[in-house]
């Protein structure tokens, strides 16, 4: 039976969830990453939601878990979920501790990139609903969450930094900076199947991929795209190479991991 507890504080990950998958690294904090067990597998799979957004769900040991990505801007204190388990709706909370990130200064050549002209500020909008599109689906069940690097390299920007773009505070970083040489091969994570490629404002040439059960990640300032829309790959495929189109500073990969349609730090996967 479901377990009803109705207020659930300092949540930590079985054990034996381990026993049959890596499993990230559960971190309770904005932009984080919330691991709740949910009931046993003899019951139907729960359908959670979290702020509107449905949750991911998967399978592990005799039970199923809740993957819930925490956005980076929720401030500490009491969150909730909204379980549905057959018949019944239950509303479960958890609790989002402090988490301080550091801060990043950098300089961009092209001020259009900082401060965007009318024709550039138009496209962004679009390009923002665009990836709220994208990031936010839910399609089937998740592949797998034992991810892999995309590249090797230096981790040259970490998520959550707070960004001071040419003396001006930006939106912080959403996603793991890992710097590498022009034309280094990019693999894709896990298996999923790609949703979008193309050239964005800020981003440059980008692929997203869907993993299923709501759970996208994103790989942009590729120099080269070697895939395809609605294309399938296998964990380690090479989707495109590093580049530096788009805002850079230089060659690097920014990787990205979306959980309920949010960014959460992608570091904690591997």
């Amino acid at each position: 039976m479901f377990r009803a507890i109705k207020t659930l504080i300092g949540l930590t990950l079985l054990a034996s969830a381990c026993a049959t998958q890596a499993f990230p690294t559960q971190q309770a904090v904005p932009g984080g990453l919330l691991i709740l067990a949910l009931t046993s597998q003899n019951e139907p799979k729960p359908v959670v939601y979290y702020a509107g957004a449905r949750v991911t769900v998967v399978p592990e040991g005799n039970e199923w878990l809740a993957l819930v990505g925490i956005p980076l801007d929720t401030k500490p204190g009491m969150e909730q979920l909204e379980v549905n388990f057959g018949n019944t709706q239950q509303a479960l909370s958890f609790e989002v501790q402090a988490k301080h990130y550091r801060t990043q200064s950098l300089r961009i050549k092209d001020k259009n990139k900082v401060e965007p002209d009318e024709d550039s500020s138009e496209r962004i909008v679009q390009e923002m609903a665009l990836q709220k599109r994208l990031t936010s689906q839910y399609v089937g069940e998740v592949s797998s969450i034992d991810f892999i690097r995309p590249i090797a390299g230096r981790d040259s920007g970490r998520f959550g930094l707070r960004r001071i773009l040419n003396g001006q505070p930006r939106q912080p970083h959403s996603g793991m900076d890992i710097a590498a040489a022009t034309g280094t091969p990019v693999k894709v994570v896990a298996p999923g199947r790609v949703i979008h490629t193309g050239n964005l404002f800020f981003s440059g040439n980008v692929v997203y991929v869907d993993h299923g059960g709501g759970l996208i990640s994103m790989y942009a300032h590729l120099s080269q795209i070697n895939v395809k829309n609605g294309e399938f790959l296998e964990q380690g495929d090479y989707l495109g190479s590093v580049g530096s189109t788009g805002r850079a500073t230089g060659p690097h990969l920014h990787w990205s991991v979306y959980l309920n349609g949010t960014a959460i730090n992608p570091a904690l996967f591997l």
